[in-house]
Formats: structure tokens, sequence, C-alpha cells
């Protein structure tokens, strides 16, 4: 049936989830009547498309964390409705190549000319994709529809019963808005912005991405120590938007943290700085200083830095297919009327899907270290890992029988020790620490040379695997609230994320000669912090670096000691701000969750105790926040970040299909989470 109404509906936040929802619907308006017509207010302080996170003009040694081949904003799903223009980000990548968008800086073309499908390009390039999408998206308007676009911050969301004569915003010069087809009818909110202009429409859509996060007790005692003592504290940001220059040359640097955001500050304090990575002797990378570098001190639980992403054609290893953790043998829950735990029923058939993969790559890639020949024992591996064969207590056992007997200790996999590569270790200096992590960082860097060849990087595609599985079965209360809250959310997402999220294969190696150029330097595993007053220093130290410490509480009100105990005049923490709805610094969401129109979701432990959750209370579909006094705010529409709680991994961009290998649902679930959105407030059937 086609739209015969006039409807208004204002997008808040224009970043990659906003724009999927105004493509989506561009592509799903087919009005029925003459006369219809559909306004698109897009409102966001940053430029649409990009957004935020994905400036064009920032940096490009920020690099994504997906290759080119795996990106898009635009669906590819057949059944969904065609989209008018735009394609996944490789489509753009290699429509440059013939017919270079006038927009492209000379940055852009000089990355495009060098760029393949392989490649993991910068955010800088994929932003200025977003905005071509964009453009191209408003180039083709159907007719009846009119979009505005408004440089400023949404403040606040209310219902209204009046219908006043809607403010407009501001338009960039670049992006032309047909003037013809301006919608009416009966609004019923008001979204204020904070240029004062008030926007009345029928619906609302919060893409509200990335937001700044008030930050914990101990990082605000850490924030009032440094203005207390002259010190240099840089507290969760995008890191697009830090002042790096404020950090001082040669003296030390504290970063908490050694994920994905670390790699972004060691980028920019040494390449940054006019420091070269050139070839080694060795084969390696050898790091030539500009003299202009900190001394960076890196600190993390772990103690070492993500795993490195393996050398591999597509997104997940073609070598390795899931015959446990399945989504029809998932669904065999559901259809059973059981919600499944993680821990007792889930993470058994994930593991077993680890452990052949494991062993399956061994087999056939070092023969020789199977002691009675590759046949015989995954025959009797196979047979021990059948779900049924053995109770859940019992088939680990099996399965270790079996590999005792045919695999020698040095070639066993321990599944718990490749996330922690340190644990159980004591080092006499930190010099002898930093030696074992370059050694960890260059074993790391081979294996993902190998690609496929190597098992315990096909371990790891395992996990990689069976993440995009677990995607699509927990989501929407396919797994208990204890569950997500103990198993899913409370150990195995930092596990994975260690594992199957880390940086570049380039990344280890550049670290690693970082550290043996003496720029880069390590605290140790299970480190504490404080701040030495006498000294004006931040401090660290690790219990399992230099002998016995007395680190105390770990709190920054003291200072901890030990023979390691490193100090620094600056500290960053090197994480992106926390993604929690009650701790999020936005006015927007302040507003509200205090006049009632959202809530956290709150889960049961099991314990019996509620637990505050990091997302929005919704319901599905499509996804509508469900307010303080239980009812759901009809004609509010939530999409991305802030659907962690009833989506796990939402973080993540929307995957572009590929032509070789698996199809999971939940690569473009965020795409279809638009399409739904969109015909929610075109009032299409959603069925």
């Amino acid at each position: 049936m086609g739209i015969s109404q006039s409807i208004r509906t204002a997008l808040i936040g224009a970043g990659p989830r906003g724009t999927s929802v105004l493509e989506r619907l561009l592509a799903n308006w087919t009005p029925a009547a003459a006369g219809a017509s559909l306004h698109i207010d897009v409102v966001d302080p940053y430029p649409a498309g990009p957004g935020h996170v994905w400036q064009p003009g920032q940096s490009r040694l920020y690099l994504m964390n997906t290759q080119s081949f795996y990106p898009t904003v635009v669906p590819q799903e057949p059944e969904l409705a065609t989209p008018l223009a735009g394609g996944t980000f490789d489509q753009w990548r290699q429509r440059q190549q013939t017919e270079p968008d006038p927009e492209l800086s000379a940055g852009d073309r000089e990355e495009l000319a060098g760029l393949t499908s392989a490649d993991f390009p910068s955010r800088a390039l994929y932003g200025r994709y977003l905005r071509c999408t964009l453009k191209e998206l408003i180039r083709r308007l159907p007719a009846g529809v009119t979009v505005e676009f408004h440089r400023s911050a949404a403040v606040s969301v209310r219902p209204t019963a009046q219908d006043p004569v809607p403010e407009t915003g501001p338009v960039p010069d670049d992006v032309h808005v047909p003037a013809d087809g301006q919608a009416g009818g009966g609004a019923r909110f008001d979204v204020a912005l904070d240029d004062g202009t008030v926007l009345s429409v029928d619906s609302v859509v919060l893409a509200l991405g990335h937001l700044e996060s008030r930050l914990s007790p101990e990082q605000r005692e850490l924030q009032a120590a440094a203005e207390e003592l002259g010190l240099k504290y840089l507290p969760p940001a995008v890191p697009a938007d830090v002042d790096w220059s404020v950090i001082p040359a040669v003296q030390p640097v504290l970063v908490r943290g050694m994920g994905l955001n670390f790699f972004d500050v060691m980028g920019q304090l040494t390449e940054g700085r006019g420091g070269k990575f050139l070839p080694a002797p060795d084969g390696g990378l050898a790091y030539q200083p500009s003299g202009r570098e900190p001394k960076i001190i890196a600190a993390s639980r772990r103690g070492t830095p993500y795993r490195a992403k393996a050398a591999l054609a597509g997104y997940y290893p073609s070598s390795v297919s899931l015959r446990y953790c399945t989504e029809e043998a998932l669904a065999k829950f559901a259809a059973a009327g059981i919600v499944p735990g993680f821990d007792h029923d889930l993470w058994p058939l994930l593991h077993r899907d680890v452990l052949w993969a494991y062993y399956s790559t061994l087999a056939r890639s070092q023969p020789g270290a199977v002691g009675t020949g590759p046949e015989v024992f995954l025959a009797a591996l196979a047979e021990a890992l059948q779900p049924h064969a053995h109770s859940t207590a019992k088939w680990e056992e099996a399965a270790g029988a079996v590999i005792d007997a045919h695999v020698g200790q040095a070639h066993r996999l321990d599944l718990l020790g490749l996330a922690a590569p340190l644990a159980g270790r004591t080092f006499a200096s930190r010099a002898e620490l930093d030696a074992a992590v370059v050694e960890y960082l260059l074993d790391d860097a081979r294996r993902s040379a190998l690609g496929e060849q190597d098992p315990v990087k096909m371990a790891i595609g395992a996990l990689h695997h069976g993440r995009a599985v677990l995607k699509t079965v927990v989501a929407d209360g396919g797994i208990t609230d204890e569950s997500w809250v103990a198993g899913l959310r409370g150990w195995f997402e930092s596990f994975v994320e260690g594992l199957a999220s880390g940086p570049p294969a380039l990344r280890a190696e550049q670290l690693a000669a970082l550290a043996r150029a003496g720029v880069v330097s390590f605290v140790g595993p299970d480190p504490k912090f404080g701040v030495d007053r006498k000294a004006g220093a931040f401090t660290a130290a690790s219990p399992w670096v230099g002998g016995p410490h007395a680190p105390g509480s770990g709190g920054s009100g003291a200072a901890v000691d030990g023979p390691d105990r490193v100090e620094a005049t600056a500290m960053i923490e090197a994480l992106a701000p926390a993604n929690r709805v009650a701790v999020n610094a936005s006015p927007l969401l302040e507003q509200l969750l205090a006049d009632g129109l959202v809530r956290p979701r709150l889960m049961m432990s099991a314990e019996g105790m509620p637990v505050q959750s990091s997302g929005l209370d919704v319901v599905p579909h499509p996804y509508r926040p469900v307010g303080a006094n239980g009812a759901v705010t009809e004609g509010v529409y939530v999409l991305g970040l802030q659907l962690s709680a009833a989506q796990w991994g939402t973080a993540i961009a929307a995957e572009a299909r590929q032509q070789q290998g698996p199809a999971y649902r939940s690569g473009q679930r965020t795409l279809r989470d638009a399409d739904e959105i969109a015909r929610g407030i075109l009032g299409r059937d959603l069925s």
C-alpha cells in the first residue's frame, strides 16, 4: 500500500546509522496519492554522513579495524527495498579509480591509489565514503521528499499536543535540498536544538552513536589530582578529538589500556611526530625516532595488547566452518521453549568448534605434531566432541583424553592462555618484561602472516565465526538475564575481543619495533595506579614485575610502590567513553531519562538482584524505548549503541556481503533495524 499522508520525522544523529535510516526512508517511500509528503529533519552538530567519529579531515594514522571489503551503510539483502543510490565501501573505492568524486582531497586520492580490497582504510577515507553516499542520496530524492540538515545538537524531545509552525535550521551549502513538498500534519513531538530551534515532528529516531560519558570515581580522582599538581590527564575520548600536542616530548607518559584505542595513541605519539618505520635486517621493522616522541609506558590488565588479525582473504577464515555452534543448532532451544544459559548451553558448543578448528588445522598444517596420524586423531576427536555423546560435565574430559593420547604438550591448545599470555609468569625487572612482550608481539605477527595455516589463528577464527552466530541468537532476550550479566558480558566479551577484535598485524610489528627502540615499555599484568603527591607524578606498578610490591587498594589517593614502579607527569586513558546510558553525558539522553520517556534496562543476576545494564530498555520490532512507567514510548525509535542491552556487539559496522564465505544474519542486522524503523515511520507493513 502506498503512503497518502504527510509525514515529518527527525533523525537525531547523522553518522553511519542515521545515514542508513535516511537511506531506508527514501528506499521505502512510495506515495499513493498526489500531495503525500515526507520531510526529514537531520540533526547533528557534526557533518551529516561521517558524523562525529568518521570525520574526513582527521589523521590518516587512525585506521579502521576492518578491511575495505567489509563495511557498508547500504543494505544488500534482496528482501529489502532496493537502494536508490550508494553501495558498499569497496564498491565506492573501486568506482573512485574511474569516476573520482570531485570532493576527494589530495590525501584521499593518495590513499585510494594504493588501497586494495584487503587493506585497512583510514577512518578519514571511510568518512569520505559516508559523505559521498549521503550526497548521492540527496541528489536522488524521490518526489514529495524534502530533507533539512541542522548542524546543532538536540537537547530535548518532548511530546506535544500542538502543531506549531516548525522553525528551520541551516542547510549545508554543499547539500542540495529540493524546496517542494513541505510536510505538515499533527506533530507528536517537539525537538529542541541548542541553537534555539524547535522542530515539530511526528516521530524521532535516536541514532546517537558514541556519546561523551561521565568519568568513573577513580578517573575523577585522577583528574582532580592532575589539576591540583599541574599534571596532564587525558580522560577517555574519541581519539580524533584529542590534542596530542599537550603530551611533552622525551618525558614519560603513562597509557592505560592496550586495546584498539592504544594503537591510535601509539601512532599519534610516534609516526604522528615524525618518526619512521623502516625495514629491519631480520625482515621485520625498525623504528627511526624523530626525537619528539615521549617515553610511552603502556599498561593493561593482561599486560599485552589485543592479538592481531590473521591475514585472510575474507572476514572469516574459509578453512573454518562451525559444526556445533550453528544458528540451526541454537534455534532448537527456542523451538523447545528453552531460554538457554550462556555458560551451560551456548559456550560448550562454541568451545567444541574452537577445539576442532585448532586441532584440525594442526593436523593439516603440522601432521607430524599428531603422533598417531591425522586421520585417526581427528576421527577420535570428532567422536568425543559430539554434543550428545557425553554429559556436559564429561565431554571436556573425553576430548582431553583424546588430545592427551595423540598430541604432545608443546602443541596443545591453551585457550585461556591465548588471552592472557603473561599469566602465571613473574619478571625480575621491567627490562625482562619488555623482552617477553616483544617476543609475544613478534610471535603473534608471525602467526597472523601464516593465516589459515596457523592453528592458533584458526581457533580464534572459530571464535570470530561463533560471535556472529551468537549475536543473532542472544538478541532480544535469547538468553537468560543472569547469563547475559555473568557470562556473555561478564567474561566472554572481554575474552573474545582480546582475541578476535585486534588490530592489523602491522600494528603488532610496529609496537615491537618501538619497544626495541626504547620508545615504548610496559608495566606488566594487573597494574595498580596512583598518584605520588610528593613526587608530583602518576604511578603504576605490577605485582608480577620486579619482586613483591605493596600496591595497596589501587586507588588514586595514594602512590603504588615497588622496585619497578613507573612514574609519569602525564597519563592517557586509551579507552573510548563508556557506552552506558546511565552515565552518558548527553543533555538529550539526560532529559529523556529525567522525563521518564526512556529508562535503562534492568536484568536479574543469578542471585536475584536487579543489575542496571548498559543500554536502554526497548521493545522490538522496530526498537522503541520503554518509559519509566513501563509503557512503550510510541513514535520514538532507537538504533545503534544504545541498544546494547537488547543486542550484543552494537558498535561494529554493518557487514557487506562477501562473494565467498558465510553470510551471517547478524552481519546486516543494523541495516534491517534501520529498514524496520523506516517502515514504521512510513506506516508500512512490518510483517
